[in-house]
């Protein structure tokens, strides 16, 4: 029986338009490194992205070249000295939630992803705390705040007072996912 009632929902999906998978190509990520005599932020609003529900599927990345702290100087700096992106040009980040969510349209849902989270070469296993809004449009808002230590990916934290960085940088994402049909 049970069986039977998710053929229909599968059915209905795909004869309605309802999909269960969301994709971004222009999300935001912003960083703040907030050192004791330094403070700075930077942006990209290249984030590129993938919620896939059916197959619990959380798959997000960005170019690092797409960085921009309003600084050339810095901004190349950080790119050639300190993330090094002709080597490692994205952070990247595969996943699933730990629980799929339900999403009713309007209300905000706290998730919790864990998988593999990749900087500077370096693989980490991480778990990510978020919120996940389902719009009336079906576009799904994703809103999700963490911190990366540098050492953690082997990024070497300048010692020039002038160049001074956090140790941790606060990374936060804000995308709308449009609704991939099937």
């Amino acid at each position: 029986m049970i069986r039977w009632y998710g053929l229909v929902a599968l059915l209905l999906q795909t004869m309605l338009g309802f999909s269960q998978t969301w994709k971004t190509e222009s999300g935001k990520v912003t960083f703040l490194s907030e050192a004791k005599f330094n403070s700075f932020s930077g942006t990209s609003d290249q984030l590129q992205g993938l919620i896939d529900l059916e197959k619990n599927l959380v798959d997000f990345y960005v170019d690092l070249n797409t960085l921009k702290t309003g600084i050339g100087l810095r901004d190349r700096h950080m790119r050639d000295n300190y993330l090094e992106t002709k080597k490692f040009p994205y952070a990247e980040f595969t996943g699933s939630f730990a629980e799929i969510p339900n999403l009713p349209t309007g209300q905000p849902v706290r998730v919790e992803v864990s998988g593999k989270f990749k900087v500077h070469g370096v693989v980490q296993s991480r778990t990510f705390s978020g919120i996940l809004k389902k719009e009336n449009s079906g576009e799904l808002l994703l809103e999700a705040t963490f911190e990366v230590k540098l050492e953690d990916h082997k990024i070497e934290v300048p010692k020039v007072l002038a160049y001074e960085l956090a140790t941790q940088e606060s990374i936060t994402l804000v995308a709308t996912l449009k609704s991939v049909q099937p």
